[in-house]
Formats: C-alpha cells, sequence, structure tokens
C-alpha cells in the first residue's frame, strides 16, 4: 500500500499485488560413467524447457569425448522462472587390446591364444584365452574381446595360418640279395633325413633280413611328415658243385648242384647231364638260383688221366 500527499496536503492511498513464483526445482539427472564410443542421453526435469550448455540438446543422443565433463541445464518453468542443475559424464577409455603376433604353423601343431591390454578375454571359434589348441588348415581370423576393470571393452584379431603336412613317400617296399645295393629315395617334400644312417639317394648294402627304413621330409615351409619303406634282403643260396673228380679218358661224368632250385654251369655244362671232358684238368663253375632269385656259385675241378700206351 502506498499513501500520497499532495501540495495541498491532502492524502490518498492506492495497493498493489507483488507475486512471487518459485524456482522450478530443475535436474539434470544422476552422474553417468559410460565406456568410451558409448552414446549419452541427458534430460532434464522439473521444468518446461531445456536448454544445455556444450552443444547438448535435451533427450538427444552424443558421444561424449573421454574424460570428465560436467553439463549444465537451464530450466525454464511456465512462469518463465529459471534455474539450473548439473551433472558430471565420466568417459573411460577403451582398453587398447592386443591379440598377439599372426602366427603360422604346421598341421597338428598345438597353439596358444593370449590377449593382453584387458583384465579378461573371450575370444569367439570356442578358444580359451591362454589354453593351447590344434587349429584347422588354412587361415583362420580368431577375435578377442578384452575387458577392462571398467568393464569397456575393446577387440582385436590375430590371424592363424596352418599349412598342411607334407605327402612324404619313402617308395615301395624292396626284396633284394645279399650283397645287392640299394638307394632309397624320398619325395613329396624338400629334404629328406633317414634313419639307420641312410643318406637319401645314396647306394648302400643292406643286411640280411627285413629292416623298416623311416623318412622324415621338410618341405618349403618347414612342415614334416614321414614314411617307411620295407627292404628285406634274402641269403644268398649255399650252392655246392659236389666233390672234385678224377677219371680216365673216355669216362663220362655228371655234375649236379644242390642247394638252390635251378643251376647253370660254364664250360657248355648241362647240369645232371653226363658228358665227356677232356684229358687234364678242369674247373667247372655252377650258378645257382634259389626261390627268390638270388644266385651263388660253387666251382668244381675235374680231372681226367689219360689212358695208358
Amino acid at each position: 500500500t502506498v499513501t500520497g500527499t499532495d501540495a495541498n496536503g491532502c492524502v490518498n492511498t492506492d495497493q498493489v499485488d507483488v507475486t512471487v513464483n518459485p524456482l522450478p526445482i530443475v535436474n539434470a539427472g544422476p552422474d553417468q560413467t559410460v565406456c568410451e564410443g558409448t552414446q549419452v542421453t541427458l534430460s532434464g526435469s522439473g521444468a518446461v524447457t531445456y536448454v544445455w550448455d556444450n552443444g547438448v540438446t535435451d533427450g538427444v543422443a552424443f558421444t561424449p569425448a573421454v574424460g570428465t565433463t560436467t553439463y549444465t541445464v537451464t530450466g525454464t518453468d511456465a512462469n518463465g522462472c529459471v534455474n539450473t542443475d548439473q551433472v558430471d559424464v565420466t568417459v573411460n577409455p577403451q582398453p587398447i587390446v592386443n591379440a598377439g603376433p599372426d602366427q603360422t604353423v604346421c598341421e597338428g601343431s598345438q597353439v596358444t591364444l593370449s590377449g593382453s591390454g584387458a583384465a579378461t578375454y573371450v575370444w569367439d571359434n570356442g578358444i580359451t584365452d591362454g589354453v593351447a589348441f590344434t587349429p584347422t588348415v588354412g587361415t583362420t581370423t580368431y577375435t578377442v574381446t578384452g575387458t577392462d576393470a571398467n568393464g569397456c571393452q575393446n577387440t582385436d584379431q590375430v590371424d592363424v595360418t596352418v599349412n598342411p603336412l607334407p605327402i612324404v613317400n619313402a617308395g615301395p617296399d624292396q626284396t633284394v640279395c645279399d650283397g645287392d645295393q640299394v638307394t632309397l629315395n624320398g619325395a613329396g617334400a624338400a629334404t629328406y633325413v633317414w634313419d639307420n644312417g641312410i643318406t637319401d639317394g645314396v647306394p648302400f648294402t643292406p643286411a640280411v633280413g627285413t629292416t623298416s627304413y623311416t623318412v622324415t621330409g621338410t618341405d618349403a615351409n618347414g612342415c614334416q611328415n614321414t614314411d617307411q619303406v620295407d627292404v628285406t634282403v634274402n641269403p644268398l643260396p649255399i650252392v655246392n658243385a659236389g666233390p672234385d673228380q678224377t677219371v680216365c679218358e673216355g669216362t663220362q661224368v655228371t655234375l649236379s648242384g644242390v642247394g638252390a632250385v635251378t643251376y647253370v654251369w660254364d664250360n657248355g655244362i648241362t647240369d645232371g647231364v653226363s658228358f665227356t671232358p677232356n684229358v687234364g684238368t678242369t674247373t667247372y663253375t655252377v650258378t645257382g638260383t634259389d626261390v627268390n632269385g638270388c644266385q651263388n656259385t660253387d666251382q668244381v675241378d675235374v680231372t681226367v688221366n689219360p689212358l695208358p700206351i
């Protein structure tokens, strides 16, 4: 109420009402902690319209920068009264996850993949972090998802190339006779190493009996495989040409070999067939061949004395 007095001392009054509206209770929402790259939506409440600083639009998602930023909202109610509130948004950086270097191995080799740069790791393709496994032939890309102490995640990839083993061939099994040389040659790889002191492509004389020789072949990728070959060495037959003989001129002689299956004589002699030798001493050699095709020889002397005159 105002009381006014004019120059004549006359007095009158008037009144005016002053209405004071309360400020709106503006709420910027709870503080938020997110991971790098995550979108955030800030929405004010408690007023009618809202204006945010830092270029943020109320109710519209945005991607905040790493670190902690304080966002202020100014809310205006229906009476045009204005109030503010603040919210902190903390953005944790993503972990720098490392799946390890690419690997190249040979078929059948075990591989262990281990992530680094985070706290826990989950791999695709059924792989467990730090546990050895046997990958399949070919190139496979394995992805690891690492999670740090803040729950933030990142991924990395590693390629594992598995080269197939060479198809090594030691050659066919061999059967030879005692004293024969044998040459073993590997195939299907680049270099070859044999057991039993054998050198690839170099002839050697194996012992009597059956021996298995193993070759290890290494290809251009350093992958190895093995194969075996059996070498059977049959003993030579013990050929006997019979005892030396002494006869008189004109007497027929029959030479017969034993200890083998077939016999061939020199000097035109046929095994088991009688002949008339010449005067003097002649050495006859028989070559006997057994069922394995192995041969041996023996000799017999036939002495022919001349008839008396």
